[in-house]
C-alpha cells in the first residue's frame, strides 16, 4: 500500500525545512531535499507510533482493534 501526501519544502538560511499539512506538528530539515524528506518521514512515523500507543493504552477491554487500508 502506498499513500501520497502533500509536502512543502522551504529554504531557511542554509537549511531546507519540510512539512506536510496532513500531519500537523511533523517537520523535517536537512541540508539537501533528500535529507529534509527523510527527516520528515521519520517524524511522521514517530508521531503515528506515539498516537497509536496512546490510543491502545486507553482502549476499553470490550473494544475491537482492526487495521484499515486506504486506497
Amino acid at each position: 500500500m502506498q499513500n501520497n501526501f502533500t509536502v512543502i519544502i522551504e529554504k531557511d538560511g542554509e537549511w531546507l525545512v519540510a512539512y506536510s499539512p496532513e500531519f500537523p506538528g511533523a517537520n523535517g530539515q536537512g541540508k539537501t531535499k533528500n535529507e529534509a524528506l527523510k527527516s520528515l518521514k521519520e517524524a511522521i512515523h514517530l508521531i503515528l507510533s506515539e498516537r497509536r500507543q496512546d490510543a491502545l493504552r486507553g482502549m476499553p477491554k470490550n473494544a475491537v482493534c482492526e487495521k484499515l487500508q486506504l486506497a
